[in-house]
């Protein structure tokens, strides 16, 4: 019944399966490649500067307040390039964890 819903219900227990990449192994979502790494990487640098950039300019009060937190949006753009830059170093061979 909850099949019909939602099509990734499809064993008689009613367990969720999430939907599966095409051409990946049974059970398994594709991987991150490096390539797609490298690209992400390179958006959150990109955001992590232009945040950097429009933070450490000067406010002007005839334009009123800053309606987005530059500072907070460059911290969020840093450690997302790190997680990022951990995943490819693991990506390249490196083991980084225990």
């Amino acid at each position: 019944m909850l099949g019909a819903l939602i099509p990734w219900l499809d064993n008689a227990r009613g367990a969720a399966r999430a939907p599966i990449a095409k051409g990946a192994r049974a059970g398994h979502v594709a991987p991150v490649t490096v390539n797609s790494t490298l690209a992400l990487l390179g958006l959150a640098l990109a955001m992590t500067g232009f945040s950097a950039w429009r933070g450490a300019r000067p406010p002007d009060l005839m334009k009123g307040p800053r309606m987005a937190p530059w500072r907070l949006l460059m911290l969020l753009g840093a450690g997302v390039s790190l997680l990022l830059l951990v995943h490819l170093v693991n990506l390249l061979g490196v083991q980084t964890g225990r």
